[in-house]
């Protein structure tokens, strides 16, 4: 019987993070991110975090072959852990017998949990009551959970007074209570904005983060006259540092036979020791390749200081048919 889990992974950028459309278009800014159709609210796609995560797992293992599109220079793929996790096309026959195969993971847009905002009182995290819920968190307002008004917030520390979000004004409704899950309580990233948290209602969600993206203005230098090239003036956005987001990451292990000879003993396809720890299971694999997010990021203008995320905590996981194991 394949093996089904689920991981879920809490996210925070350490930097601006740029995933493009894919074109200039006509708006606030020239190159605009991704963004939910339904609510516009920006995210990171799923296939920006699992092309990152191939490719730095491939280098991880020393096979750099083993990302990108072909693996004609895979000499074994079945028996190369990164091929096996993320899929591959294996050829014989001087190229004349093809056979693809799948990955065994799949790996689920990240989507805005806690969008940081300039206030009066300082930074804070906006977020909604559905986005606490979904990703895991509980919380609690006069005993109950319960969704502000269009025109209030709730806070998680005591205050009375009305609070800007940005241009925004809104009237604070009281108090609310956030916990985190059990096995992200307790990180040093979390216990810095537990209590800097706004909820709001989810239809002014969009408006406050589209309003409060960082946007930046860059221009080609000609290298001739070491000056502006006219016409050359570009503007970007980009989810800003400290924002917080969750993905989810699926095992699908229909062929159970994961390679793990050498990545399983922490060494890699050269029998050098491997970064961090051994690759037991195709998830190992996942979340090596995101951790390396963290120095290398993921996303456009990544030498001009963009991209990096970290992992927040332990992802929380769960088996097909069980609770997640490690919230509240």
């Amino acid at each position: 019987m394949a093996t089904y889990q689920r991981q879920q992974y809490l996210l925070m950028t350490i930097d601006p993070v740029h995933i493009g459309t894919g074109g200039y278009r006509l708006g606030r800014v020239d190159n605009s991110i991704v963004r939910e159709p339904g609510t516009r609210v920006p995210k990171i796609p799923g296939t920006s975090l699992h092309g990152a995560a191939r490719s730095y797992a491939a280098q991880l293992y020393e096979t750099p072959e083993a990302a990108g599109q072909s693996q004609d220079n895979v000499q074994y793929p079945d028996q190369n852990p990164v091929c096996y996790t993320f899929g591959y096309i294996e050829k014989t026959g001087n190229g004349n017998n093809v056979k693809a195969y799948s990955g065994v993971v799949n790996i689920f847009d990240a989507h805005v949990l806690l969008f940081p905002v300039y206030s009066m009182t300082g930074p804070v995290w906006v977020t909604t009551l559905g986005r606490l819920r979904e990703a895991g968190f509980t919380v609690k307002h006069n005993g109950a959970a319960l969704e502000p008004q269009t025109s209030t917030a709730l806070l998680t520390w005591d205050r009375k007074d009305d609070l800007n979000l940005g241009w925004l004004m809104v009237n604070v409704a009281g108090k609310a209570e956030v916990t985190a899950p059990n096995g992200w309580q307790n990180e040093q990233r979390w216990q810095a904005i537990a209590n800097r948290i706004v909820l709001v209602n989810e239809s002014l969600f969009s408006h406050v983060v589209n309003s409060n993206l960082e946007v930046r203005t860059s221009v080609a230098i000609d290298p001739e006259r070491g000056a502006a090239e006219e016409g050359a003036l570009f503007t970007y956005e980009a989810l800003p540092r400290a924002t917080f987001l969750t993905t989810e990451v699926v095992l699908d292990d229909y062929r159970e036979a994961f390679p793990k000879d050498k990545c399983g003993q922490g060494k890699t396809d050269k029998n050098n020791p491997l970064p961090g720890d051994p690759w037991n299971c195709p998830l190992d694999v996942v979340k090596a390749g995101l951790r390396m997010i963290e120095w290398l990021g993921v996303g456009g203008m990544g030498t001009r200081g963009f991209g990096r995320l970290v992992i927040v905590g332990e992802p929380l996981k769960q088996k097909y048919g069980e609770e997640r194991g490690n919230e509240q």
